[in-house]
């Protein structure tokens, strides 16, 4: 694996305007101030509860929403014209939650895969878009004899698969992968998870690989970030985070992860979060996650911490990391 980022991504923010009265309203700020790296060939896991703003950041990245503010250097390319995204999108391709939204009833299974090939390689011919399609049918699972089929037809894993076949019509250096399997029944997840590396590896892919259940972000990643309001509070190697994590917030996610052992099950201490999560209308002063944290001092109350490298590659966003 080479040591060079293929994206990085500095103090990305998104807000979004909220009607909060008859004239007046408020910022909602989803992401506030996102900064990480991602390596050519790895898989960076990006958790987090719902509502934490994973989502709005990879949709961020794709400029599927206009950054508030932030930079997106991909390939030691900054995005920001038109010409700039349009390259962007030709090179990194994202997989949706839900399979049953993310594709359109109304197109054969072989229109929506053959779809980004109309829009980036208009010079193919009929032929050759044809063997196209049916190659990438094939790279995922599917039988080229489905390309005439339509949507309604399928199942749910099979329709993600789709959905992975024309995110990799354009032959992407990257795939932000959106929950990918959170809609999936468990059983199928792990079939669509392997299919995930097997890619990886044939293909040299890089992958923002996004979810809430940390367990199936550990197998994949090669290291986690952790998000909470809008902010990375932690980002380590996937082993070291799930073994030692150092932040509060992550504890609690990790604690929660249930252990196959009974015995090491029943012995080991849950981490309960008292409170609920704060309003990103009304966010806390200072550190977002200090209304719930049992460590939390009056200084926390003063300024947001940023990221600090504790150890090397491990980085906390914590005034008193533990």
């Amino acid at each position: 694996m080479e040591d060079k980022y293929l994206l990085t991504v500095k103090d990305l923010k998104m807000y979004f305007n909220v009607n909060s009265g008859l004239f007046s309203s408020k910022q909602l700020k989803a992401v506030d101030g996102v900064t990480f790296s991602i390596k050519k060939g790895e898989t960076l896991g990006l958790v987090g509860e719902s509502g934490c703003g994973k989502t709005t950041v990879g949709r961020s990245i794709m400029h599927l929403y206009k950054p508030t503010g932030g930079e997106i250097i991909f390939n030691d390319r900054l995005i920001k014209s038109n010409a700039d995204i349009k390259y962007l999108r030709s090179k990194m391709q994202m997989v949706f939650q839900d399979p049953y939204s993310s594709l359109d009833p109304r197109m054969t299974v072989g229109d929506i895969i053959g779809e980004p090939l109309d829009v980036h390689h208009k010079g193919l011919s009929k032929s050759e878009k044809s063997d196209r399609i049916k190659e990438l049918m094939d790279s995922v699972g599917l039988s080229s004899e489905h390309a005439t089929r339509y949507v309604h037809e399928f199942s749910g894993g099979q329709r993600q698969r789709i959905g992975i076949a024309r995110a990799l019509a354009m032959d992407p250096d990257m795939i932000i992968c959106d929950e990918p399997v959170s809609a999936l029944d468990v059983s199928i997840q792990a079939q669509v998870i392997n299919m995930f590396e097997d890619l990886q590896r044939d293909r040299e892919l890089t992958y923002l690989f996004i979810a809430h259940d940390i367990s199936v972000v550990k197998h994949i990643s090669d290291r986690i970030a952790v998000m909470y309001l809008g902010r990375m509070v932690e980002i380590a190697d996937a082993n070291e985070l799930y073994h030692d994590p150092r932040h509060p917030y992550s504890q609690s996610l990790l604690s929660a992860v249930p252990i196959a052992d009974p015995k090491e099950e029943r012995a080991r201490q849950r981490i309960v979060l008292e409170g609920d999560v704060p309003s990103p209308l009304n966010m806390p002063s200072g550190c977002p996650f200090r209304t719930r944290c049992k460590y939390a001092q009056p200084d926390c109350a003063e300024a947001a911490p940023g990221l600090t490298e504790i150890s090397p590659g491990h980085f906390v966003a914590c005034h008193h990391h533990l």
